[in-house]
């Protein structure tokens, strides 16, 4: 067996990306991983219910040996086995997100021996985290341009803190004749519009008429088509989101609301988002940007066996609007798998 890699949990943003980067990397390279203090760099530090189930669903899917944890664990020892195709079932159990789980998830299972279907429930529009619309409008289409074969849908809609919310995946393994050799996202290419859309569950329709009023107002000069829907969830909840679409890819923009957060607030977050990323004259969001990282090291390289000696960005180039803290420490913790040694 490989060494341990040895994972401190507060590098960099000390928060949950060094977990879910080291459980997928674990899983694809074999290598067995221990991690201490875990989310170190959070107020409530240790492991979190979503997070738990990251380790779980992981475990599950290669057969990997796990110590004893719970909620608030600081310390984890992972050992991966032989990643399987199958038939999932994930439940976060509380309003965690599933998006964050499909993406620890998902970059394993491309790598198993058969097609696999995953259902994960939880929560699907929460804070801090990628809504439904992003993970499947511009997170997804990045994915398969790599090559990977995936299907998504959302069945229900999950708010904090009732939750509830069910999205479901059908995987097949990465076929290395598709694989992209080269990939670039530099330039978008020519703007084709866009939408700002509220949703709204269990709360007045006004809510959403609201911000999509504001948000629609306030980026006039894009010409957006303006949407209200209402959904069926387990409790109340809204969120609103501006979709921009190019010839190249389609950018979501979006904000949750809370018992404390204003339909002003939700709105103008999303201006704010939107017009930092216009303003950057850049490619590749930020939010994107991190996550594409494992996915890009793992297959458009070439180096699907992680032989040390890979160039780094030999094959792929990003235009970030802005290197946030999860992406350098996204980057470096892939660092310590021996990929640019």
């Amino acid at each position: 067996m490989a060494d341990f890699i040895e994972i401190d949990g507060s590098l960099g943003e000390g928060g949950g990306q060094v977990l879910r980067t080291s459980l997928t990397l674990s899983a694809v390279t074999g290598r067995p991983v221990w991690i201490e203090k875990i989310r170190a760099g959070r107020e409530k530090p240790g492991l979190k219910r979503q997070h738990l189930t990251c380790v779980k669903a992981v475990a599950e899917i290669c057969g990997a040996k796990v110590s004893e944890i719970g909620v608030g664990s600081g310390e984890l020892e992972f050992i991966p086995g032989e990643i399987k195709g199958g038939d999932y079932h994930f439940d976060v159990g509380t309003a965690g997100s599933v998006t964050l789980v499909a993406q620890t998830v998902l970059p394993v299972l491309l790598k198993a021996d058969a097609p696999s279907t995953v259902t994960i429930t939880g929560g699907t529009h929460v804070p801090f985290a990628p809504i439904w619309e992003f993970f499947a409008e511009t997170y997804l289409p990045e994915l398969r341009r790599i090559g990977a074969r995936i299907e998504a849908e959302l069945v229900a809609c999950g708010f904090y803190p009732a939750a509830g919310g069910v999205v479901k995946l059908k995987v097949w393994p990465m076929d290395e004749a598709k694989v992209a050799k080269n990939y670039s996202l530099t330039d978008l290419g020519e703007y084709r519009g866009g939408k700002v859309v509220g949703v709204v569950s269990s709360i007045p329709d006004s809510i959403a008429e609201a911000e999509v009023g504001i948000v629609g107002a306030q980026l006039r000069e894009l010409g957006l088509e303006r949407e209200t829907r209402r959904v069926e969830s387990f409790g109340p909840g809204n969120y609103c989101y501006a979709q921009l679409d190019y010839e190249r890819a389609s950018v979501v923009f979006s904000s949750v609301g809370t018992y404390e957060k204003s339909r002003k607030a939700v709105a103008h977050d999303v201006v704010h988002a939107t017009r930092n990323f216009l303003k950057s004259g850049k490619a590749c969001e930020r939010h994107l940007a991190d996550q594409m990282l494992v996915p890009l090291e793992m297959f458009v390289g070439g180096y699907s066996s992680y032989n040390p000696g890979f160039e780094w960005h030999d094959n792929w180039t990003l235009d970030v609007q802005k290197e946030t803290l999860h992406y350098t420490t996204n980057r470096d913790v892939i660092s310590m798998f021996g990929l640019h040694e």
